[in-house]
């Protein structure tokens, strides 16, 4: 087929883009996705006991706000990625501002803390499951915003995947908060972030063939 014949079918053949396809497919996606998540937490490692006396803590808010951002930042990441030449903008900038926060409460708490406790606020109780914890957290997630990526036609794929992958592993971190007991920025700055980063990698691996159109 000409190139001509070409262009002239697939302008024939046009019909009109509904309005918010993006929004509304990402819409359900986030819902079932959490929903997933939720239920995951629920049946394997239960709500934390002390949850009604720590909405009263400011750590926990401080710690539930930071994850809120990075969920919000990764989801408008994922949707410019979503749409062929769709602009990052401020998207980077918005994801690295609630990352450079927690850094900044952490070294702060750091610097006030002695040897032993920088240790403690450190490591915490749950270093060695907590990202892995997120990251299982995570797989609803990351399916439902997959389904979602395909039915937009990225372009970028290994970036999109990445994007995919983050916002699962925002959300898993999300869900998790309702369980772990760790509040303090350095844990946070660390073992959340990295607990987010593992399905960033897997998208950024698997997004070229997984999102592939």
């Amino acid at each position: 087929m000409r190139t001509n014949d070409l262009v002239l079918m697939l302008a024939t053949g046009a019909v009109a883009v509904e309005p918010n396809v993006a929004a509304r497919r990402y819409a359900t996606a986030m819902t079932l996705g959490a929903a997933g998540a939720m239920l995951l937490m629920v049946m394997l490692l239960g709500v934390r006991t002390d949850l009604a006396h720590a909405i009263f803590v400011p750590q926990f808010w401080i710690k539930l706000g930071f994850v809120a951002c990075m969920v919000a930042a990764s989801l408008l990441l994922a949707l410019r990625l979503s749409r062929p030449g769709r602009q990052l903008d401020q998207a980077p900038a918005l994801l690295a501002a609630p990352v450079l926060a927690i850094w900044i409460l952490a070294a702060v708490a750091l610097i006030n803390a002695t040897p032993l406790q920088r240790v403690s606020l450190f490591l915490g109780d749950t270093w060695a499951v907590c990202p892995f914890l997120i990251a299982m957290l995570s797989v609803p997630v990351f399916g439902s915003t997959i389904w979602a990526m395909r039915g937009l036609a990225p372009t970028r794929l290994r970036l999109a995947g990445a994007a995919a992958g983050l916002l699962a592993g925002t959300t898993g971190a999300l869900v998790y908060c309702i369980h772990c007991p760790e509040m303090e920025a350095p844990f946070l700055g660390f073992w959340y972030l990295l607990g987010m980063l593992i399905p960033t990698a897997v998208g950024a691996l698997s997004g070229p063939r997984l999102l592939r159109w």
